[in-house]
């Protein structure tokens, strides 16, 4: 479905203003595109060298998106309506959010019957920094995509559609699960939640519906997966491993003393 259009600007903007809340939104970008070396997003795991995740680094990019964010909302002449950092049309943020939302454990589900054949339940220990970086990651995606990049390309006169379709590819490229070796499933994934949220906020005229469903997706690909949305390489799973060097189904290991006295 198509973005109706979305009116222009109606009064005289500040440039100065407009133009460090457009550096501001650069840095934010940027800082989506560095998620890995903080640990944070889809990279809230223990990496590809073992090492766990880094709670003041995650904390730190979480603090640095909410600065960032809250520093465009005082700087820009009109946030809540030239950049949709506002909920939108209530009613419809909730209901689109929770069917956005409803949808995207389906897809989750997929994921991992895709991925492991079965759905992946995660230890209860990991859920409350999961579910904490799910939240804040949605929010801060939906922030700086949805939000001020979307907001901006409209701004400068793009197309609504046209300027969902570039804010979701900038935002899919800034995830980096385009890279080699990363699931090409969890990078269209990205990009289908940029589309349907670029969507959603320009029929809504607000980040609400967006959020709402982005979280519920990525809280149910975390549940599905036991991931915060990057699962590793095939083989290279925890009972993948085990299952390798476990004994095969009939042999016996022997001791040293019941080799002996065969």
């Amino acid at each position: 479905m198509l973005i109706p259009s979305i009116p222009g600007i109606d009064h005289v903007p500040d440039p100065l203003r407009v133009l460090m809340a457009l550096g501001l939104a650069m840095l934010l970008v940027l800082l989506r595109l560095d998620a890995e070396r903080f640990f944070a997003a889809e990279y809230n795991d223990i990496d590809r060298w073992g090492r766990r995740p880094s709670l003041l680094r995650r904390l730190a990019w979480y603090l640095l998106g909410l600065v960032g964010i809250l520093a465009v909302l005082e700087i820009h002449p009109a946030p809540d309506t030239e950049l949709f950092l506002g909920l939108g049309e209530r009613l419809g943020a909730v209901i689109l959010g929770l069917s956005y939302g409803a949808i995207g454990v389906a897809v989750a589900v997929g994921i991992a019957l895709f991925r492991y054949q079965r759905v992946r339940f995660p230890t209860v220990t990991s859920y409350p920094t999961a579910i904490l970086n799910s939240i804040m990651t949605a929010f801060i995606d939906e922030a700086v995509f949805r939000g001020i990049l979307f907001g901006f390309l409209i701004t400068v006169g793009i197309d609504a559609n046209l300027a969902n379709v570039a804010q979701a590819i900038i935002y899919a490229l800034a995830t980096r699960l385009g890279a080699p070796g990363r699931p090409w499933y969890m990078l269209v994934t990205a990009l289908v939640i940029g589309l349907a949220g670029g969507w959603l906020t320009g029929i809504t005229m607000g980040i609400g519906a967006a959020f709402l469903g982005h979280a519920i997706t990525r809280v149910a690909i975390f549940v599905t997966t036991g991931h915060a949305g990057l699962p590793k390489a095939r083989g290279t799973e925890d009972e993948e491993v085990a299952r390798r060097r476990a004994t095969p189904a009939g042999w016996q290991i022997l001791d040293d003393s019941q080799a002996g006295d065969r």
